[in-house]
């Protein structure tokens, strides 16, 4: 074998396979083969008194990956590291050279922003060796989250019974707590507003009042609303303007874009948005059965599109809509932005997402679509209104009227499916006409409360201050949930968005951490590390130091914690667990409250919060244990709460009294009676029960003939 190219993800492998022939095998080391050794001082694996000198181990999933590939490593004239075109895949590159023991010096390092036979073909051409100040960057990174992972999370097991912290993962909690906070201290105030509904030419229209003597309205009350009224009788025209306003398309995506417009847009969580478009990434199986990735690499924080994708889609826009349409080509990015690669766009402008729409799941039709009539949308002209504003006074009172209609749809040509313009004309106005149909109608509102963050406004605002990467925020998100800390759930039961609420734990821990932490865990400095990770990528900060400076802020902190943070116990139920006879305590989990063994891990047992507060005065007969108020298909009853060691149950419905028919049992000469079966049916048998089992026959009742009027009646409503 003479070419053994190695990738991350298995469905990439065959995908890229197939582009290069036979004299290529391509193979996947299904993401990183090694991380951090649990070993050594703390269970770091890094010797922070050395250099902060990391130990890596193959993970215990992938030695049977890493043998394998070592087998072929030896069989290969050359081998290339296909990872990821980003920090974490170039890390991923240096630990396959050094497991298979080739040289970082060498060219062998390829990458590419598509998975499409261009792209990869054009990637080998051009190999380089292995980027080692990203693979510091990311070394960096993962030795600051082991560290600032392992010891405050075992700090807060040990204190406050937390499960986790982490150094953004904690930032985003404060971030979530503090927005709950700011709503819990919010105090609403009263304001109003005042309209002028005018009626002209059978048109309505509404103008608000914007300015009272030269200055802003500002409206209090109900008292200064009806001292304008009464005072506004004369309405006139006194200006109006016309313009031609443009609005210009939004950026193409990139990776926190794309969560936030699908969270709105299609209702995708960032993790479900994430995994379709890794999946369109690596490749779908179109006409033929040859699979090729429908979109750029989707860990991106560029809003850059290649010349050639630019003047394929000109061309495209020009041929399609006609050359009104096509606009230009604009780079936005944000100050952090690596620009190590492109926005995420459609490999081949000529799929459009209908013409490939069968061979998609239906999520992954509308993402794609999403997508592709965002990238095009990006490239072609703004849409024009022309706007009309009109200037209405009575008194010392202005009153301002908008309207405005599209003259041209521009990029909602292909995106107003995300985007739409709602035409609102003025009927024809002239400066100083007298309007005659004019009646004021004023409104009380109440100031609100700020917004609790939805997954795509806490994306947003995560972006905006600089924490994190794009491409970790839907871990992020989880683990937060997966910890207990924050519940993702509707505001109100009319509500479409799903908001963060903090826990009790959530809160609890964001309060230690601010106490005890705040120098380390807040918005700033997170920002800050954030931003000497990339000047550690371009080789222009030194990583040692840098963790040294950051090692000798966090450990005096940790050590002031630990001692002066107070123990938080655990709430005791006052019951001894049924297996070991330990006590049984509350625990807080991912779903709530529950209650379990204090002697957890090694003891577990475990139960609902629920089940305790159904608890029985009842003791069961079997094994002496408390009797639960359970329920079941045919209604409650009582359980023992040993179960499943004790599975005694004794039904909580009182019986109801058989009822005497007045007939007698044909087979023995009992009274027959009515009773109710277990299915709540009720039959007539004996009351000599169990010993007669006579159940009396009830005839099934005639089945009414129908009309011929009500048979027809049937069929015209079928």
């Amino acid at each position: 074998m003479k070419n053994l190219v190695i990738v991350e993800s298995p469905s990439k492998s065959k995908t890229i396979e197939k582009y290069l022939g036979n004299d290529y095998m391509v193979v996947s080391s299904k993401g990183h083969i090694r991380d951090l050794a649990t070993t050594g001082k703390g269970g770091l694996g890094i010797d922070v008194e050395h250099d902060f000198e990391p130990t890596y181990k193959i993970s215990a999933d992938k030695r049977s990956v890493v043998k394998e590939l070592k087998d072929l490593a030896k069989k290969s004239d050359h081998i290339y590291l296909a990872s990821d075109p980003d920090r974490e895949g170039e890390a991923i590159a240096w630990h396959l050279a050094q497991v298979l023991g080739l040289d970082v010096n060498d060219e062998n390092r390829i990458v590419f922003n598509e998975i499409t036979k261009g792209a990869v073909t054009e990637a080998l051409k051009h190999p380089r060796t292995i980027d080692i100040p990203m693979v510091k960057s990311q070394e960096t990174r993962r030795m600051l989250d082991r560290i600032i992972g392992f010891k405050l999370s075992k700090l807060l097991q040990s204190k406050i019974k937390s499960k986790s912290a982490g150094r953004v993962q904690s930032v985003a909690l404060r971030l979530i707590v503090e927005r709950e906070q700011e709503i819990r201290a919010f105090k609403s105030e009263e304001y109003w507003t005042l309209a002028a509904l005018v009626d002209k030419d059978s048109k309505k229209f509404n103008a608000n009042l914007i300015r009272i003597g030269g200055k802003k309205a500002e409206l209090k009350t109900q008292q200064e609303v009806d001292a304008i009224i009464s005072r506004c009788h004369e309405f006139k025209v006194s200006s109006i303007e016309k313009k031609v306003r443009k609005k210009e398309p939004r950026m193409p995506f990139i990776t926190s874009t794309l969560q936030q417009e699908a969270s709105t847009k299609l209702g995708f969580g960032a993790k479900k948005t994430m995994q379709i478009a890794q999946k369109l990434y690596e490749g779908i199986a179109l006409q033929g059965g040859n699979a090729e990735g429908l979109i750029s690499y989707m860990r991106t924080d560029s809003t850059r599109l290649s010349e050639q994708f630019v003047r394929d889609a000109e061309q495209y826009i020009e041929d399609t809509y006609g050359k009104a349409y096509c606009g230009r080509a604009r780079l936005k990015n944000s100050e952090n932005a690596q620009d190590a690669h492109e926005a995420i766009r459609p490999t081949n402008i000529q799929h459009t997402p209908e013409s490939i729409k069968n061979y998609l799941t239906n999520d992954q039709y509308k993402l794609y679509k999403l997508i592709y009539a965002r990238t095009l949308a990006s490239l072609m002209a703004p849409s024009k209104s022309n706007v009309v504003n009109a200037i209405i006074v009575s008194e010392d009172c202005e009153f301002s009227a908008n309207g405005s209609i599209l003259a041209f749809d521009g990029y909602l040509k292909i995106y107003h499916d995300y985007e739409t313009v709602k035409d609102e004309m003025l009927p024809v106005l002239e400066e100083g006409e007298k309007l005659e149909k004019v009646r004021l109608e004023g409104k009380q509102h109440f100031t609100e409360p700020p917004l609790r963050y939805s997954e795509a406004r806490l994306i947003k605002d995560l972006e905006e201050k600089g924490i994190g990467r794009p491409s970790t925020y839907a871990i992020i998100i989880d683990t937060l949930q997966a910890r207990g800390y924050v519940s993702l759930e509707k505001s109100s039961e009319g509500s479409k968005t799903k908001v963060f609420f903090p826990s009790e734990q959530g809160e609890l821990t964001d309060a230690k951490l601010k106490e005890f932490f705040s120098n380390l865990i807040n918005v700033t400095y997170t920002a800050e590390m954030e931003a000497k990770l990339d000047e550690i990528a371009a080789n222009t900060l030194d990583n040692i130091e840098e963790l040294k400076r950051f090692y000798a802020k966090f450990e005096p902190l940790l050590e002031n914690a630990y001692e002066h943070m107070e123990k938080k116990e655990l709430e005791r139920t006052g019951e001894l667990c049924p297996e070991c006879g330990s006590e049984l305590v509350y625990r807080v989990g991912r779903y709530g409250k529950f209650i379990s063994c204090i002697n957890f891990p090694s003891c577990r047992y475990t139960k609902s919060e629920e089940e305790e507060e159904n608890a029985s005065d009842e003791v069961c007969p079997h094994c002496g244990s408390k009797m639960v108020m359970k329920k079941g298909r045919y209604g409650s009853f009582l359980a023992c709460s040993n179960y499943p060691t004790c599975k005694y149950i004794k039904n909580n419905k009182p019986k109801e009294e058989p009822v005497p028919t007045g007939e007698n049992c044909p087979e023995c000469g009992h009274p027959l009676v009515k009773r109710k079966s277990r299915f709540g049916t009720t039959f007539v048998g004996c009351s000599n029960y169990p010993k007669c089992r006579y159940i009396k026959k009830e005839p099934k009742k005639a089945k009414e003939k129908k009309s011929d009027k009500e048979a027809v009646g049937e069929k015209n409503e079928e």
